[in-house]
Order: C-alpha cells, then sequence, then structure tokens
C-alpha cells in the first residue's frame, strides 16, 4: 500500500505574505499545536531558525520532521548561475535538515502579496519570457537534484504560473528535474482541474499541498475585483473538507500513480477568525480520512527525521 505523511504549514498560526495575522503567536505555540494534532512534519514560515542546528533542535523538541521551504525565484530577472548562487543556503538547511523537495516559485512580477492589486492584474508572460523561465528552470532542477532535493514547482494565484493552461506549458516545456507541486485551492482557484493535472503529469508531482476553498467567497472576490490578500482575510481558504472542493477522486489518481510523499494542509486564515487549533485538528482528523478513502496508508512516524523516508522513491522516478 502506497504511504503518506501529513504535514502542515505554519499558515493556520501566521502569515508569510500578510505578518499582521498571527504576528504575535511564537513558533513553539505552531509546532506545539501542530503536532497535538497529529501532524508530523512543518514547513518552513518566516519565524523558523535559519541554521540546520537550531532548527533541527526546534523541531526534534517536538518530535517533527522538516517537510520543506518555500523559495522565491527570480530567473526573469536573474541567470540561472545567479538563481543557483542565490538559492544555496535554502538548499543546504533543507537537506541538512532531511528535507528531499523545495517548494520553488518564480514571483518576479507577482501580485498575490499586495493587497492594493487585485487577482484580475495577475502578470502574464510573453513567449520570450516562457522560454527563459523553463529553461533556467531546468538549470536549477537539474542542480537541485544532483544535490538530492527535488524542486517542486508552485504554481499560485497572482503570480506568472497560475492557470491550468500555465502548468501544461511549464511542465511540457521542461524536463523531468522540473517536479510539480499540486496545490488544489491554488488551481481551483483559477479555474483549473486537480484531477486532470494529477492524470497528466503524476510521475512529475513532488508534492502536495491540500488547500480548501470556499467558492461563495471565490465568486465575491471575482465580482468585487479583489486582491488575494483579501481573499484571505474574508476566509477564502480553509482545511480540507471545510470547503468545497472534492479532494477523494484526485487523492485516489495520485494513490494509483504511487505518489509518495507528503500530503500538507496549507490554509491561509485570521487566525483571530479561524482559530488555529480547532482547525488544526479538523485539517488532519480530514485529510486523514480523505487518504484513508484513497487507499493511502498514513505513516504518523513521531521521530525527528534525518531524511524523509519518500526520497528512494522519489529518485526511482525521477531518473
Amino acid at each position: 500500500m502506497t504511504s503518506v505523511r501529513l504535514g502542515i504549514n505554519p499558515l493556520t498560526w501566521t502569515n508569510d505574505d500578510l505578518p499582521s495575522l498571527g504576528g504575535n503567536t511564537p513558533l513553539e505555540v505552531c509546532l506545539a499545536e501542530g503536532r497535538e494534532a497529529g501532524f508530523s512534519g512543518f514547513e518552513l514560515g518566516h519565524k523558523f531558525p535559519r541554521t540546520s542546528d537550531e532548527l533541527s533542535r526546534v523541531l526534534g523538541r517536538h518530535h517533527l520532521s522538516l517537510v520543506s521551504g518555500w523559495y522565491s525565484g527570480r530567473l526573469l530577472e536573474r541567470s540561472p548561475e545567479e538563481e543557483i548562487a542565490a538559492v544555496e543556503e535554502h538548499l543546504q538547511l533543507l537537506k541538512q535538515c532531511g528535507a528531499n523537495v523545495m517548494v520553488f516559485c518564480e514571483v518576479s512580477h507577482c501580485i498575490h502579496t499586495d493587497q492594493g492589486t487585485p487577482l484580475s492584474r495577475r502578470p502574464h508572460l510573453s513567449d520570450a519570457e516562457w522560454q527563459r523561465l523553463t529553461k533556467g528552470l531546468e538549470v536549477v532542477g537539474d542542480y537541485l537534484r544532483q544535490q538530492g532535493v527535488y524542486l517542486a514547482y508552485h504554481h499560485h494565484l497572482g503570480t506568472v504560473v497560475e492557470s491550468e493552461a500555465d502548468i501544461e506549458r511549464l511542465m511540457d516545456s521542461t524536463g523531468d528535474s522540473v517536479g510539480l507541486l499540486l496545490d488544489f485551492g491554488h488551481l481551483v482557484g483559477a479555474g483549473g482541474d486537480p484531477l486532470a493535472i494529477a492524470g497528466r503529469y503524476a510521475s512529475r508531482i513532488k508534492h502536495v499541498h491540500c488547500k480548501d476553498m470556499r467558492f461563495p467567497v471565490l465568486d465575491e472576490l471575482r465580482n468585487r475585483d479583489k486582491s488575494f490578500l483579501d481573499g484571505v482575510l474574508d476566509g477564502l481558504f480553509t482545511v480540507p473538507g471545510d470547503g468545497d472542493i472534492d479532494f477523494l477522486a484526485t487523492l485516489t489518481s495520485l494513490r494509483k500513480s504511487g505518489y509518495e510523499g507528503w500530503l500538507v494542509v496549507e490554509a491561509e486564515q485570521d487566525p483571530e477568525v479561524a482559530h488555529p487549533m480547532t482547525y488544526a485538528r479538523l485539517g488532519h482528523r480530514n485529510l486523514r480520512a480523505l487518504a484513508e478513502q484513497a487507499g493511502f496508508s498514513v505513516n504518523e512516524q513521531s521521530s525527528h527525521e534525518t531524511q524523509a523516508p519518500s526520497s528512494v522513491a522519489n529518485t526511482a522516478r525521477f531518473e
């Protein structure tokens, strides 16, 4: 039976794009509550230590593994060689703390961090920019793979790779060293179909974000031409099973394709409105049930890992 592990992103407690949300919540509270809710790993956020010794110690105190960490790429502004130099510190942190996936998103021209800019004004690339981005991603992806870490490209509302068509162009224009992070909320929010993407690019999917979405809030966002951050504050996102996205068919497709890795709850909400511990528990309970209905075996190993157990399987698919 194919095995997955359940992780969570600190956005449930404290927000990187809008630091005022949960700004006073200590990291230790996030980690303690996430572990109590049942998760075995965390993705990085802006409150985490940035040295491997400190990061390993703080995660180890809570018997948590490092799942992955976001990296803001700027391949449209600098050369692949400059990007490799810029990513090195982050790469080494992930490697030394046992994560084998890097969440990579091109943030040149992005508007998702600007509350004053509506999502309707998200950036679009010219053919020349597409070629520059995809060629650069292949160079960086090749380098990361040599280092034992997989590039998982994060399509994201308000960025240059947002829609289903964008994802298809990105995947079809790059080789296997450029993996994909499948994010349910961001893809559905852009009008895309997670099941179609999971079926077409199964061997390239290296990471999964399980973000649910409230469709009435999405309709309001589009109708009133609001920004991404306005959507977050309005309650656009929530944990799996608490919104309107159908996860089961896509998770079943991923299981049949042999996906092994992390399923991550990533649901940015206002912690003053959506009580973090309540939603962490709800997210874990619902995601575990969905994973098991899809036929996955859920590994809830609680020891602090030195290396993600899915690395061998991922390597076999990548070569």
